[in-house]
């Protein structure tokens, strides 16, 4: 490690010894206007590798400075609509000003500079941001991931989030269709670079936005991977299984094959390590932590395959994933994709968990000035198993009628099964004194079978007259659960006496409850477009939504003669529905011009809500009408190609279940009952989010912000009262005030010197919560502030050496009112190191160290730990075969440990993690693209 280090340091202090010129110039269009983010680039005349580049702006000005070059070079010069320009230098050792350049128009006959079917490394259109990907070079065997990180202003942070300038990428798209999902995930893990003609990014549009042409009205960033035509037609894949120590193993297969518009993928995993096996790291395969600690999980650790997730950072999850993917184009204007999932996963937890909750103090006496602390800990333990599969089935058609007409149709179907069995004991103390509240004990089994279908529907028309269109949009979703829930518990409440005498209650259960529950959501809607002068067009629309949810529940006790659960408890059973249709009437206008786009739609929203209910032979009804406001608006203003400001608002509204309104009582759980308020009211919110980048193509360095926040003119808060015994009943109330606000604030800069290249990262992101509730009747409130500054930096040395050092750092601090508590604070350090080296030749060698540290944790849960992973590779077979040796949590130090604040408690626990194995893994790679003859090269491979 002291080696690599200072390796680092003195590549660092290379850059200063190395000759640097600087060549710049002004580019214009015929008419002298100053042409904003042309392309000028340099590359070598005897093999076309690009040496450098970099982008003009708003004034049509460049600066290039780079090494001084001693071989052939061409400059270029790219623009979209003009013709590009090349010329000719034996040598550039000299700085050198190039004057105005004028660009001329694709209809001049000007041979001598027009290059013939050549694409410049970047290329910035009008809504859209192009990179050639042969120009930014990866290894050989590198995958889409590896690409995007060489790609300029884009970003992938340790846990996998992806940003282009700032702007959170939520799609990604392989020739414009799905690659088994969306978000992309499998595709950049398993698609090779070396394949990819085109990465380009565009901002993501709604399908609505997106047929009828309208810019979109988000703020995130879509990235479509463009295939190399002479590579889209052929067989690619991979076969990986891997075994270890403690019977640890992991495979995982996938196969493609691509001809023109069909595309059929077959995908196929099974491990034990927690891992939804498709990662497919060079360095790691798919074991956790470090690099891919987070790429394919969620920050509680759970990880997730087409919508199902997995884990939840609790456990070890052995799973299986079966998939299939296909796309085509079956006809002219007719096309698809579809793909299906069978997913199942197994996970075994233990868990230790110690919560403070706190309350306000209690007068023990009226007017008698004593005060006592009924603030009380839970100690809990539990061993659970957790058993789910999953089937989905995904499809997609665009049919584009004519011209001027398209329909989109997306039906997906899933049928999924959980069962858990938990088995648990807690027992719960007054903080104060240690006093005894209760404890209990007990078995749970659930098993619950999930069936859902939906289906969306878009179709629009554009008239003769430019800017008119209309657009209608139908969207349907069904949802049936049916489920149990066997519980056999034993629940002692302490009471004492003044005299201290102690009296316990025991509450003593077996018993089961079905469950049954149905949700239907239908959504139809129409729009009119009327462009007016001016770059306005007027909109006109109306929406309809209905939705309904049905639960019927019925309870049953043990009994003993018939050893079966048939005694009917009226206790544990009840009949709940809730009906809400809603009409919005809209009109609104938008904006469409050079530089500021802006909409604006605004109507009342009328909502008939009915709830009704029957619990223990009585009926319970709250139905109500509201007229509520329906808002939103937003506008994207455009200094330059690079830099935009984006503001967007509405006015959104939550509504309550039929649970939390009618007058039913839930006694399902002993410690905690549950009733409705029928005087509650939804939850209603204005939300304004804000947005400012710039990145600097030139420099290749750029920052963002982002801030937003949500202010709750009624929001939903628990109403808790707990008795002596710390049994709690908790109700609904509504309060006015409450507000969530965030903000995220990133700097970061490329420089690439030869064969040296750097990356700074720098981010703070926070949030800022003001809360209120209610404990024992009392009103209080909490203030949160969490703040988590950041530092990313990656060296790499070519293709022979990467360093990516990062630290976090993170800062939690609750201020409270009106509670026994003034405050509550915590911090957590996270540092990691990683390297991966491609020395010697065929020899891959990487390290991932990581130190966490989170202060505040409770006596008897560590504070801190080291996670090593460890890898060593060794390429043979032409680089088709790749033994590895693994080794995970070298150090045998990994903890499953956390703390989290509430307005309420602060809880500590410990889930069982995966602690130190080794893995003996082989990887079998195929490639074969392009029409070629079948050829016998001793490896039985495919031709196409």
């Amino acid at each position: 490690m002291y080696k690599l280090l200072t390796l680092l340091l003195l590549a660092c202090t290379t850059m200063g010894f190395s000759q640097t010129i600087t060549l710049k110039g002004k580019i214009t269009d015929p008419d002298n206007f100053p042409l904003e983010s042309a392309t000028v680039y340099l590359t070598s005349v005897k093999d076309s590798a690009m040496v450098d580049y970099t982008i003009t702006n708003k004034n049509g000005n460049w600066e290039l400075k780079t090494k001084a070059i001693n071989k052939a070079v061409f400059l270029k010069i790219s623009f979209v609509g003009f013709a590009d320009y090349k010329e000719k230098f034996d040598a550039i050792t000299e700085s050198k000003d190039f004057g105005t350049m004028k660009m001329a128009d694709k209809s001049t006959n000007l041979n001598e500079v027009v290059i013939q079917g050549e694409t410049p490394p970047i290329r910035i259109k009008s809504d859209t941001l192009e990179f050639n990907a042969e120009s930014f070079k990866v290894r050989p065997d590198a995958n889409v991931e590896a690409l995007l990180k060489q790609l300029p202003g884009v970003e992938i942070d340790p846990e996998g989030k992806i940003t282009v300038n700032g702007k959170e990428v939520n799609q990604i798209l392989v020739n414009g269709k799905p690659f088994f999902d969306k978000d992309g995930k499998i595709a950049i893990q398993n698609l090779p670079a070396d394949i990819i003609n085109k990465v380009q990014v565009t901002d993501t549009k709604s399908k609505k936005e997106e047929l009828s042409g309208d810019k979109a009205s988000g703020n995130n960033a879509s990235i479509n991977l463009t295939i190399d035509e002479e590579k889209n037609k052929g067989f690619f894949g991979r076969v990986m299984g891997g075994y270890g120590t403690n019977d640890r193993y992991e495979s995982s297969a996938m196969a493609n094959y691509f001809k023109g518009k069909t595309k059929i993928s077959l995908l196929a995993s099974s491990n034990n390590i927690n891992s939804s096996g498709f990662s497919m790291n060079e360095i790691f395969d798919n074991m956790g932590g470090g690099r891919n600690m987070n790429v394919w999980t969620g920050e509680n650790g759970s990880f997730g395959i087409n919508g199902m997730q997995f884990g939840g950072g609790q456990g070890i999850t052995q799973s299986n994933i079966i998939g299939l993917n296909y796309a085509d184009e079956w006809a002219k204007g007719f096309d698809g994709s579809a793909n299906y999932f069978y997913t199942s996963a197994n996970t075994d937890n233990r868990n230790r968990t110690k919560q403070t909750n706190f309350l306000p103090l209690r007068e023990t006496a009226p007017n008698s000035g004593t005060f006592l602390d009924d603030s009380y800990t839970l100690n809990s333990q539990s061993v659970t198993k957790n058993d789910k599969y999953a089937h989905n089935v995904n499809t997609e058609f665009n049919i584009k009628i004519d011209s001027t007409s398209s329909i989109y149709i997306a039906p997906k179907f899933s049928k999924a099964n959980s069962s858990v069995r938990n088995t648990s004991s807690q027992d719960s103390r007054r903080l104060a004194d240690g006093t005894l509240l209760n404890d209990s004990e007990g078995l749970r089994l659930d098993d619950n079978d999930n069936t859902a279908f939906s289906n969306g529907f878009n179709y629009s028309k554009a008239f003769k007259r430019k800017g008119r269109s209309l657009d209608v949009w139908i969207e349907n979703q069904i949802r049936k659960d049916d489920g149990s829930n066997l519980n056999k518990t034993v629940t002692n409440k302490y009471n004492y006496a003044d005299d201290g005498t102690r009296t316990v209650e025991v509450d003593n259960r077996n018993q089961i409850r079905y469950n049954k529950q149905k949700d239907d959501s239908h959504t139809i809607g129409i729009e009119f477009s009327e462009p007016v002068p001016d770059s306005l067009s007027l909109r006109l629309g109306v929406n309809y939504e209905y939705t309904k949810n049905t639960q019927d529940r019925d309870g049953f006790d043990f009994d003993a003669t018939t050893g079966r659960y048939t005694s009917y408890n009226d206790l544990l059973s009840n009949n709940l529905s809730s009906k809400k249709n809603t009409l919005k009437p809209f009109a609104g206008f938008q904006v469409n011009k050079s530089k500021l786009w802006a909409y604006f739609r605004g109507g009342p929203s009328i909502v008939h809500f009915n709830n009704d209910g029957a619990y223990r032979g009585t009926t319970y009804a709250v139905n109500k009408t509201y007229m509520l406001p329906n808002v939103e608006g937003g506008m994207n203003y455009s200094f330059s190609k690079s830099r935009s400001l984006w503001v967007g608002y509405n006015f959104d509204v939550n509504f309550p279940q039929a649970s939390q309104v009618l007058d039913i009582v839930d006694i399902s759980n002993p410690l905690n009952i549950l009733t409705g308020n029928p005087d509650l009211n939804p939850e209603k919110y204005h939300n304004l989010n804000i947005s400012y980048r710039d990145f600097d193509y030139a420099t290749r360095s750029g920052y963002n912000f982002y801030a937003g926040g949500n202010y709750y003119e009624s929001a939903i808060a628990n109403f808790t009262v707990v008795d002596n015994s710390a049994i709690s009943t908790t109700s609904y109330k509504n309060v006015s005030g409450n507000y969530r606000s965030w903000f995220y604030a990133s700097w970061s800069k490329s420089i690439k010197k030869e064969a040296h290249t750097y990356r700074f990262n720098i981010g703070v992101n926070g949030n800022y919560d003001f809360r209120k509730g209610f404990i024992n009747t009392e009103l209080f409130s909490a203030k949160s502030l969490s703040i988590s500054p950041k530092v990313n930096f990656t060296y790499e040395y070519g293709e022979l050496l990467t360093i990516n050092p990062s630290y976090n750092f993170t800062y939690s601090d609750t201020k409270y009112t009106n509670y026994p508590i003034k405050s509550a604070s915590n911090f957590v350090h996270k540092f990691n190191l990683q390297t991966t080296s491609y020395w010697p030749k065929h020899v891959v060698f990487g390290n991932d160290f990581g130190y966490n540290y989170n202060s505040q944790l409770g006596a008897g849960f560590k504070k801190d730990f080291y996670l090593w992973n460890s890898s060593i590779g060794y390429n043979f077979y032409n680089d088709r075969l790749l033994f590895k040796v693994k080794v995970y949590d070298l150090l045998n130090q990994n903890l499953g440990t956390s703390r989290s604040i509430s307005p309420t408690s602060i809880t500590d626990q410990e889930n069982i993690v995966l602690k130190r194995y080794v893995m003996f893994s082989l990887t079998f790679k195929l490639n074969k693209f392009g029409e070629k003859k079948k050829e016998d090269n001793g490896g039985g491979f495919w031709w196409f």
